[in-house]
């Protein structure tokens, strides 16, 4: 099919494979089991794709849209075997998502116009928030960028040292001050250095409080218009991190992010841990928020851009 091209490296689809291995087994364990004793694709076996898409974390809503694709391809053709399912799914999810213009990045990149980028990255304590950072700051230096972190949770002591741990394992400068300190604070800081260091990207932590919206949507609404007297147009980009390994609970965990705050991009981590890595095909079919970035593994390298193709290509990838 002309989606699919290996626009990866050999090296990073390889990762990628690795990464949705559990979500794969898990997926075609629960597909055989549906199509077992079938050789053709009726209603019966559309009914038990669709249970095994939802339990796949897909979505539900994502979900019928599949299965609509794929009813009226068995409406045009008098006989689909249940061998031909898999290509089936493959080619009708790449469609799916192919509607929507992001996914298609292969490379960690910011725009060339907005010097410095500024990168505010927001969610919850535990999704993965501090280790992408640094990992991006890693990917984003080898591409000669000059990068700078900003350690505003100073709600936990623990999230200052482990920004720090990663600033010293990048090699790039951190700005930070005590716990408890006032974030904005540490924002301002943090642009103002950047600034005078002619840095090319910035990546400012945020606290990942969400048992009280309203104090979180204060205090990051205070962190924008702080840096806003910095860098006018800061943030250039609100990245919300989501641990992809909760399923479900992450598409819960967006709509409430997304209501405290304004999210421009999506990062679902800890996909190579579970085996809900349906969760990205939904999530990128149903908010109006690109994901960005996939987290594919612990090693530096195995943050990864996400291209809806590759991911895709692997997902549904037997060999």
């Amino acid at each position: 099919m002309s989606l699919f091209k290996n626009i990866f490296s050999k090296d990073k689809k390889e990762t990628l494979d690795k990464g949705l291995e559990k979500s794969k087994t898990s997926f075609f364990g629960k597909l055989g089991k549906a199509v077992a004793g079938k050789s053709k694709v009726d209603d019966e076996v559309l009914d038990n794709l669709e249970e095994v898409l939802v339990t796949s974390d897909v979505g539900v809503n994502t979900t019928l849209k599949i299965i609509d694709r794929i009813e009226e391809r068995v409406s045009r053709d008098k006989y689909m075997g249940t061998d031909e399912l898999n290509a089936i799914l493959r080619e009708e999810i790449a469609g799916l998502l192919s509607e929507t213009h992001v996914g298609e990045e292969t490379e960690f990149t910011v725009p060339k116009d907005k010097k410095p980028y500024v990168i505010m990255v927001v969610g919850v304590n535990g999704v993965g928030k501090t280790t992408t950072i640094g990992k991006l700051a890693s990917q984003f230096k080898k591409k000669g960028l000059k990068v700078v972190l900003g350690a505003a949770d100073t709600f936990r002591a623990a999230a200052i040292d482990q920004l720090q741990v990663w600033a010293d394992r990048v090699d790039v400068p951190i700005i930070k001050q005590k716990m408890g300190s006032d974030p904005a604070s540490v924002a301002f800081d943090t642009l103002n250095s950047a600034v005078a260091e002619k840095a090319d990207v910035v990546l400012v932590d945020t606290a990942g409080r969400l048992h009280n919206k309203v104090n979180l949507m204060n205090e990051l609404s205070k962190v924008k218009r702080v840096m806003q007297k910095v860098v006018p147009d800061a943030p250039h980009d609100v990245l919300l991190v989501l641990d992809g390994s909760t399923g479900q609970n992450a598409f819960e965990q967006a709509k409430q992010f997304t209501k405290a705050t304004e999210v421009t991009s999506l990062a679902v981590t800890k996909l190579d841990g579970t085996a809900k890595g349906g969760v990205v095909i939904g999530i990128s079919d149903q908010f109006q928020i690109p994901v960005k970035y996939i987290g594919v593994g612990e090693g530096i390298d195995d943050l990864q851009v996400f291209n809806k193709y590759e991911f895709v290509d692997s997902f549904f990838n037997l060999n």
